[in-house]
Order: C-alpha cells, then structure tokens, then sequence
C-alpha cells in the first residue's frame, strides 16, 4: 500500500533509475527525478508523462535541490559517481558529489517534509574479506575513495533518524542485466558483452568473489522500502545480493549461455590473466530476508538472457566502444568539475 505520492530520485536517469522510474510511475508515484542526464537524454522516455518530472542539475546545487524537494514525501539517493575509476579520475570531483553533497541533500530533505530518506550504498565497503559470511556487523574496510566516501556517509544519514524522518541503507551487490541506460563496466554485463560481440571472454584474476544482483530485483527493493511500515527499515542497514560467485564461475556461467543461445559463438574461448584488482567478499542477504521478506527472483543467467536479447534487438548498438556504456570513458568525455 503506498504511504507516500511523490518520490525524488537523484540520479534517476543512470542504470538504475532507467528500470526503477518506470517502476515507480506504472505503480502510481508522482517521481520527480534531479540528474545531469550524462548518459543521454532519453533514458527515462517510456516512463514520461503526468506523473514524471523531470530536472536537469546538480545535487550540489543546493538552491536547485529546494526546489526539487518541494512536495516530496521521500528520497530515494542513487546520484553518485559510481564506480572505482571513474571516481579515481578527479577524487576532489568524487568527494564533492559522493560526500561533500551528502548532508545537505539529508537536512534539505527534512526540512522540506520529506518522511523517508533511502540509501544507495555499496557493497564494496567491506573491502576484502575472508569472513565466510560478510554480515552487516563486518568492519569496514574500504580499499578505494569511492567505498571509503560511501561507508562515511552511513552514519550521516542515520544521525538523522527520527520518529518523522526514516532512514535506511542498503548495501547492494554488484548489479547486472539490462537498462534502458546500459552499463556495460559490471562483471556480468562486462563478460557477456565481450562473449556475444568479441567472441572472447577475457578474466583478469578470477579468484575473486563477488556477489550479483538483478538490476529489477534492486528496482524492485526500491519499491519495496517506499512501501514497508517505518518501524521495520528505521535507521536499518541491509545487505541485499542473490549470488555469491567467483568472476571465473561467472564466466563460465556466461559462455555456457551463450555458446547455446548465440549463433557462431559454439567455441567461444575464456582466457584468464593477472589481475591486481584483489576486491573479493561474499556478501550475506540473510538479514533482508528474515526482517523484510525480501528474496530476489531473478539469476546472474536471467541477466545474461535480457543482455542477449539486447544485444540481438538492436537496443546496445556498438557496444564494444560506444561512450555511453562506460562509466569511466563517459567522465573523460564530459569533464565534469
């Protein structure tokens, strides 16, 4: 049952929000969404209408941020830069969007009357770990400035809880399968999209763990959290992954499918190298689904199915070079400061 009429989404127009938007506006939200559209600016078209608007910025824009929040009764925070390298190419850049933006956008939000803040963290703060489970109580040890801005940010957000104002992090595995707006830099997608158009599967270690996630079961959780009762994901963090796996297991899993499903693709070669990349955990969704009722139904094969069916559709033309699909390259193209 829906509490709430009208959701900001910041960063509504990157992967996530590209399956989440339309989600949220079939099921009757009023989604407002404040991105600065790098990735295109047609992402979010299925979904416009009525019920969606649509502002181009910067949530370090604190002016335009009010007036975003005007009439909002919940947050969902996606906007961040994303990933180790892209953060890595103007860490003052990261730190200013991913941290520095941060408290504001959580105290404008309050005053503005919002009731629910939700967070997008990652995963990746647990850095590497030999723990069989990792849990929500592990230590953080983020390895990069993209985890360790996303772990500081945590305690932010839950300082900020009150009986009006609820707030909840989730820690997400590393997302796969198909968006409106492709990202083709995620182990799953990475490898299926060098299986089906390169005809070569390259895995640089391999002994590596890394947990997946269904972007629509993520969009889903989202939709889950707007709806959920303010006692159950009150000043909460939850893990939420479906698969636990090394990157060499999910390349295999990857050619299986495609040598059966892709034409010309039957003998299709994987070849391991040496990797410094030693980011390796094994996250445990246990908590989500014992307090939440939250399980995932979809699979890391049911992503490389949607990315194959993409792929054959016409809907990721050039996908082996095209900007738009990576996250890093699309950062180098914009000079964003």
């Amino acid at each position: 049952m829906r509490q709430f009429k009208t959701v900001l989404i910041t960063g509504g127009a990157g992967y996530v929000g590209a399956v989440l938007v339309p989600l949220l506006v079939k099921a009757g939200y009023r989604v407002k969404v404040l991105d600065l559209y790098l990735y295109g600016d047609d992402v979010l078209k299925p979904a416009r209408g009525p019920s969606l608007e649509e502002i181009r910025g910067d949530i370090r824009d604190q002016k335009l941020l009010r007036e975003s929040l005007a009439g909002v009764d919940a947050v969902i925070h996606l906007a961040c830069i994303s990933n180790d390298p892209s953060f890595e190419l103007d860490p003052e850049l990261g730190r200013s969007i991913n941290f520095d933006a941060f408290a504001p956008l959580v105290e404008l939000s309050r005053e503005a009357g919002a009731k629910r803040f939700i967070y997008a963290s990652t995963s990746s703060v647990y850095g590497v770990s030999e723990a069989p489970e990792v849990t929500e109580e592990h230590p953080l040890k983020a390895l990069t400035d993209y985890s360790k801005y996303k772990a500081l940010c945590e305690p932010l957000l839950l300082e900020s809880q009150e009986d009006d104002f609820t707030t909840v992090i989730i820690r997400p595995a590393t997302l796969c399968g198909y968006s409106p707006r492709q990202r083709l830099d995620l182990t799953v997608n990475i490898l299926t999209n060098h299986a089906v158009n390169a005809g070569k599967i390259t895995v640089f270690g391999g002994t590596q763990m890394r947990s997946n996630l269904h972007i629509e079961d993520m969009a889903e959780l989202y939709e889950l959290l707007l709806e959920l009762p303010a006692a159950k994901i009150a000043g909460k963090t939850f893990n939420v992954g479906a698969e636990n796996h090394t990157v060499s297991d999910i390349a295999k899993q990857v050619a299986e499918i495609v040598r059966r499903r892709v034409p010309g693709r039957e003998k299709l070669e994987i070849v391991t190298t040496p990797s410094d990349d030693n980011r390796s955990y094994h996250i445990c969704s246990e908590k989500i689904r014992r307090e939440l009722g939250y399980v995932p139904k979809r699979t890391i094969a049911d992503a490389v199915e949607d990315l194959i069916a993409a792929f054959k559709g016409g809907r990721l033309p050039d996908s082996l070079d095209a900007v738009r699909y990576f996250n890093i390259k699309t950062m180098q193209a914009v000079r964003l400061h």
